[in-house]
C-alpha cells in the first residue's frame, strides 16, 4: 500500500517537481568485546557464551548496517560464517589483515550495495600500519561507501575505536576523523560515524566533530539518556562513551539496547546503540 501512494504522489509531482523518494536505515555502533584476554574461559562473560546472543542481537534489531569494535579474528570468522546474510569490510589494527582487532562495517546485502571502502591507521601517518601520538595501541577506523538500493541514494560510513589511554591520540584522531570523512563525502554525502570513543560528548576533543557533524542522541526524535558502558555490571550506569555522529538524514530515534534478553546477561561489557534515521 505504502508503495502504491508513493507511486500516486510522484505521478501528481511529475509536471513539475521531481520526486524524491526516502528511505529508513538503521547504524548500530557495537563494542563486541574481544574474546581474548584474562577472562576466563568458563566465565558467563566469556565470549563462548555471548556469541550466540551475538548474533541474536543482529536477527532481532536487523541493523541495517552495523560496526564493531574490538573485534578479534575468531569473533570475525564466527560472526561473517553465522550472518551470511550481511556482506563486509575490514582489517585487523596490527598489520592490515587478520592480526590484532578489528573495527568492521557489516552491511545487509539485500538492502545496502558496498561502492567503495578501506581502512587507515588513527595516527601521523594513515595510510601505514602505525600507531599514533601516544596511543597505547594501533588504532584504525573502517570507511565504506554504500548506495540504499531502494532509493539508490549513496551514504558514507565511518566505524572506529579510539585509544583508551592516550588523551592526544583521541583529539587527534577525532580531527583525522572529520578530515577523512569530509573527503569521502565531497561535502554532499549523508554520512554516519559510530565508535567507542572511550569518552564523553563534553571532553573538548570532540569540538571538531561537533562543528562537523550532528550528535544522534541530541537530535533525534526520540533519544535515549542511559549509560552505554556496563563492565557486566559493576560499572555506574551513566557511563556513555559510546556515540553515533551524522550528517545528511533526518533521525528519528536513538537507543541504547539494554532492556531485551538476547540470551546472556550481557552480550558485552558496552551496550549496543542504535539510530533510526530517514535518508
Amino acid at each position: 500500500m505504502k508503495k502504491i501512494i508513493l507511486s500516486l504522489v510522484c505521478l501528481v509531482m511529475a509536471a513539475g517537481v521531481a520526486c524524491t523518494r526516502t528511505s529508513e536505515i538503521k547504524v548500530m555502533s557495537y563494542n563486541i568485546r574481544l574474546s581474548s584476554g584474562t577472562m576466563a574461559a568458563d566465565s558467563i562473560y566469556h565470549w563462548e557464551h555471548r556469541k550466540q546472543a551475538s548474533l541474536n542481537l543482529m536477527h532481532e534489531e536487523r541493523p541495517t548496517v552495523f560496526g564493531l569494535q574490538e573485534a578479534c579474528p575468531d569473533q570475525m570468522d564466527y560472526m561473517v560464517e553465522n550472518l551470511p546474510e550481511y556482506g563486509y569490510i575490514g582489517v585487523g589494527r596490527d598489520d592490515g589483515k587478520r592480526k590484532g582487532e578489528h573495527m568492521s562495517i557489516f552491511y545487509l546485502k539485500d538492502e545496502v550495495e558496498l561502492i567503495d571502502g578501506g581502512t587507515f591507521w588513527l595516527s601521523e601517518t594513515p595510510d601505514e600500519v602505525t600507531k599514533g601520538w601516544d596511543a597505547a595501541c594501533f588504532r584504525t577506523c573502517t570507511w565504506a561507501i554504500l548506495k540504499k538500493k531502494d532509493t539508490g541514494k549513496k551514504f558514507v560510513y565511518l566505524n572506529t575505536h579510539l585509544d583508551h589511554k592516550g588523551k592526544v591520540a583521541r583529539e587527534e584522531s577525532i580531527k583525522l576523523i572529520v578530515e577523512r570523512a569530509e573527503k569521502l563525502t565531497g561535502g554532499k554525502l549523508p554520512v554516519f560515524i559510530t565508535a567507542d570513543f572511550n569518552s564523553r560528548t563534553s571532553d573538548a576533543i570532540f569540538k571538531p566533530m561537533q562543528a562537523a557533524m550532528l550528535d544522534a542522541r541530541e537530535k533525534a526524535i526520540t533519544t535515549d539518556e542511559r549509560g552505554t558502558l556496563n563492565c557486566w555490571g559493576t560499572t555506574p550506569p551513566g557511563v556513555v562513551i559510546d556515540h553515533i555522529f551524522f550528517r545528511g538524514a533526518e533521525a528519528q530515534k536513538f537507543e541504547v539496547l539494554r532492556d531485551k534478553d538476547y540470551g546472556a546477561p550481557y552480550v558485552s561489557d558496552h551496550y549496543p546503540v542504535m539510530l533510526t534515521a530517514i535518508l
